[in-house]
C-alpha cells in the first residue's frame, strides 16, 4: 500500500472515529444543555440537520476540490471540524448546539473529497477494491468511535467532543505532513461552483448513461436505511433482545461489513467485473432481507450477518462504475453528488421507513424488510445496460 493511499484511508478512519465518539451522548447533551426532559422533535431535527448540510455542501466541496485540488479542501474541512467540536463542547445553549451541528455537517462532507482522491490515484480496474477499503475504514472507525465515546461520556458529557476535537487535530497534522496533492486544479470549474444544492444534481442527471447508475445508487442508499432505522426496534420486538445483545449484533454487523468491503469487493470486481460484483451484492442482500423477515429466533439474525455483509460489496462496485463514467477533472464533482444523494436519502428515508414499520409491525413485523428486498428490482437497468463510455463535464 503506497503512502498516499495509506494517508487518505487513515484520514477517513480518524474522521469516522471522531464522528462516532459523539453519537452515544448526543441525547443526554441535548437534555442537559436544553434543560428538557423529553427531546421530542428536537432529536430528529438535530440528526437531520447534519444530513441536510451534507446534502448542500458535499457537491460544493467536491467541485471545489476539482478547482483547487483535494489537499487544500481536506485541510480546510479538518480545521473546521476541530473548531466545531470545540464549539460544541463549550456551547452553553441548545440553539448554539444546533449551530455547531450545522457546521459539523459542512465539515463532515469531506468524504466526497476523499473518494475523489482515491479515484485520482487508482487505476479504473482497481477502484472497486479501493472504494471498498475506503468504506471499510469508515465503518471500522464507526465501530470504535461509539465505544470510546460511551466510556468518555460516562465520565463527563462534554468529554467525547473534546476527544473528537483532539482526534481531528491529529488528523489535520497527518494530512499536512503525509498527504500530497493528487491532481492539479482546474480553474475552468470555478464558474460552475454554486450554493444551489440542486444544480450539481441537474448536472449529473444531464448524462443519460449515468441515470440508471444514479438511480441504483439511490436505491442502495434507501435499502441501507432500512437496517439502520429498524434493526434495534426489530430486535426488541421480534426477538426480545436486550441492549447488550443489540450492541453485540451491531458490532458484529459493522465488523463483517467492513471485512467484506475491504477484502471481497475488490477481488470479485477485478476477476469478474463491477457488474458481477454488484449483482452478487444485490442477491446476497435481498436474500438476507427476506430471510430475516421470516426469522423466528434471534440466533437466526446472527447467522444471517455474513450474508448481510456480503451485500456490502455492491456499493463499492457501483461507485466504481459511476467513477469510470467520468473523466479525471470531474471526479470531485461526481463524488460530491453521490454523497449529496446519500444525505438526501438519510433525511427522508428513516421517516418513511419508521412510519411503515410502526404501521405494519402488529400484523407482519418483517414487512419493511421484504419491501427493501423488492426495491432491488429497480437496479435491473444496470444489468441490462452495456454503456461504459467515459463522459466529460
Amino acid at each position: 500500500m503506497n503512502r498516499a493511499l495509506f494517508a487518505v484511508l487513515a484520514t477517513v478512519t480518524l474522521d469516522a472515529v471522531g464522528i462516532g465518539l459523539t453519537m452515544p451522548i448526543i441525547p443526554r447533551l441535548l437534555r442537559d444543555v436544553g434543560h428538557i426532559g423529553e427531546l421530542g422533535w428536537r432529536f430528529g431535527a438535530f440528526l437531520s440537520l447534519y444530513a441536510l448540510m451534507q446534502f448542500i455542501f458535499s457537491p460544493i466541496l467536491g467541485l471545489w476540490s476539482d478547482r483547487v485540488g483535494r489537499r487544500p479542501v481536506l485541510l480546510l474541512s479538518q480545521s473546521g471540524a476541530v473548531v466545531d467540536y470545540l464549539f460544541m463542547a463549550l456551547a452553553p445553549s441548545l440553539p448554539l448546539l444546533f449551530v455547531g451541528r450545522a457546521i459539523a455537517g459542512i465539515t463532515g462532507a469531506s468524504m466526497s473529497v476523499a473518494s475523489a482522491y482515491i479515484a485520482d490515484i487508482t487505476p479504473e480496474d482497481q477502484r472497486t477494491r479501493r472504494f471498498g477499503q475506503l468504506s471499510a475504514c469508515f465503518g471500522m472507525g464507526f465501530i470504535a468511535g461509539p465505544v470510546i465515546g460511551g466510556l468518555l461520556g460516562g465520565v463527563w458529557v462534554r468529554a467525547p467532543f473534546l476527544a473528537a476535537a483532539a482526534l481531528n487535530g491529529v488528523n489535520l497534522i497527518l494530512t499536512m505532513l503525509v498527504l500530497r496533492e493528487s491532481r492539479r486544479g482546474d480553474s475552468q470549474t470555478a464558474e460552475s461552483i454554486t450554493f444551489n444544492p440542486l444544480a450539481p444534481l441537474r448536472w449529473a442527471f444531464s448524462f443519460p448513461a449515468l441515470l440508471p447508475l444514479l438511480g441504483a445508487y439511490v436505491v442502495l442508499a434507501l435499502i441501507g436505511e432500512v437496517g439502520g432505522t429498524i434493526w434495534v426496534l426489530y430486535g426488541e420486538d421480534k426477538f426480545s433482545w436486550n441492549p447488550f445483545t443489540i450492541g453485540i449484533s451491531l458490532a458484529g454487523f459493522g465488523l463483517f461489513h467492513a471485512l467484506a468491503q475491504a477484502f471481497v469487493s475488490g477481488p470479485v470486481a477485478e476477476r469478474w467485473g463491477e457488474r458481477t460484483a454488484l449483482l452478487c451484492g444485490v442477491a446476497a442482500d435481498a436474500t438476507a432481507y427476506v430471510l430475516i423477515a421470516l426469522a423466528t429466533q434471534g440466533w437466526m439474525a446472527f447467522a444471517l450477518l455474513p450474508l448481510f455483509c456480503l451485500g456490502g460489496i455492491g456499493n463499492p462496485a457501483l461507485q466504481s462504475l459511476l467513477s469510470g463514467q467520468m473523466d479525471e477533472d470531474s471526479q470531485g464533482r461526481l463524488q460530491g453528488v453521490l454523497t449529496s444523494l446519500t444525505s438526501l436519502v438519510s433525511i427522508f428515508g428513516p421517516l418513511v421507513i419508521s412510519a411503515a414499520y410502526f404501521a405494519s409491525r402488529a400484523t407482519f413485523p418483517g414487512f419493511v424488510w421484504v419491501c427493501g428486498a423488492a426495491l432491488y428490482i429497480f437496479c435491473l437497468p444496470i444489468f441490462l445496460s452495456k454503456t461504459t463510455t467515459k463522459r466529460t463535464a
